[in-house]
C-alpha cells in the first residue's frame, strides 16, 4: 500500500485530494495548521497531521512522525488579490514565505527518504494564472510562477534518482475557500486602493458573468493530482478544471 502526505488539507483542494487517495485505498497523511479529523472519513489508513510549512520545526516534527511516504503533495498555500499598490511587503513576504519558501522546504525534507529508495514523486499544485495572467493578481502569481519554475529545474535534479516532480495548474474556483481567506486578508490590508475602483469592479463584474461550466472544480484538482502521483508517462504540467483546461490549450 502506497502512502501519500498532502499539505493544505483543511478544505478545498487539499481535503478533496485526500477524500480523492483515501476511496483508491491509498494511505493518507493529511497536514493542516490546526488539524481536524472530523472532516475526513474515517480510516485505518488515515493520519492527520499538525503541519506549518513556514516552520521548520513543524515540518521536520511532521516528515518524522509521517514516516515513509512515496508521494508529497505540496497543495498549501495563501490566496491574495489586490494591485501592487494596495499590497504591502509584509504581505507579500508572507505570501512567498508559505507558496513558494514553504513548497521547497516540504521538498527539501522529503528527498533524502525519495533518494534513498530511488522512488518518490513530489506533484506542486500551483495556477492557471501564471499561463494567463489576470488583474489583481501579481504578486499571487509571481509566487506561484516561482513554484513552477523550481519545479521544473528539480525535476532535472531529481531524474538520475527516480524521482518524478510534476505541476498541476488549477483554473478559478469560486466553490473553495481561496475567495474568503482572500478577502479576510484583503480587508486586513486596508482594502483595495481607490485609484484602481474601477478596474477592481470590473474584475468582480467577470468573474460573475463565468458559468459553472467554465469553472475549476476540487474534484478535478484532484483528479489532475493522481494522475501526476501515478502515471509515470503524464506531462510535467497538468491543468485542472474546464477553464484552466481551455487556457492551457490555448497558450
Amino acid at each position: 500500500m502506497k502512502t501519500v502526505l498532502i499539505t493544505g488539507c483543511s478544505s478545498g483542494f487539499g481535503l478533496e485530494t485526500a477524500k480523492y487517495f483515501l476511496d483508491r485505498d491509498w494511505a493518507v497523511i493529511a497536514t493542516m495548521r490546526a488539524p481536524r479529523p472530523d472532516i475526513l472519513p474515517q480510516s485505518e489508513r488515515l493520519r492527520v497531521l499538525a503541519l506549518d510549512v513556514t516552520d521548520a520545526a513543524s515540518i521536520r516534527d511532521a516528515v518524522a512522525a509521517a514516516g515513509p511516504i512515496d508521494v508529497l503533495v505540496n497543495n498549501a498555500g495563501i490566496g491574495f488579490l489586490n494591485a501592487l499598490e494596495g499590497t504591502s511587503m509584509a504581505t507579500a513576504r508572507d505570501i512567498f514565505e508559505t507558496n513558494t519558501i514553504g513548497t521547497m522546504a516540504m521538498s527539501q525534507a522529503v528527498l533524502p527518504q525519495f533518494r534513498e529508495r530511488r522512488e518518490g514523486v513530489i506533484v506542486n499544485v500551483t495556477s492557471m494564472v501564471t499561463v494567463k495572467p489576470l488583474h489583481l493578481l501579481s504578486v499571487y502569481t509571481a509566487s506561484k510562477a516561482a513554484v513552477n519554475a523550481f519545479t521544473e529545474v528539480l525535476a532535472l535534479e531529481l531524474e538520475p534518482f527516480n524521482i518524478r516532480a510534476k505541476v498541476v495548474l488549477p483554473g478559478r474556483a469560486p466553490d473553495t475557500r481561496f475567495g474568503d481567506n482572500a478577502r479576510g486578508r484583503i480587508e486586513a490590508a486596508g482594502g483595495f486602493p481607490d485609484a484602481y475602483a474601477d478596474l477592481v469592479q470590473s474584475v468582480f463584474a467577470g468573474w460573475a458573468e463565468q458559468s459553472a461550466s467554465e469553472i475549476t472544480q476540487a474534484v478535478d484538482v484532484a483528479e489532475a493530482v493522481w494522475r501526476a502521483a501515478t502515471d509515470p508517462s503524464c506531462p510535467a504540467f497538468l491543468p485542472a478544471g474546464a477553464d484552466a483546461v481551455a487556457v492551457y490549450g490555448e497558450r
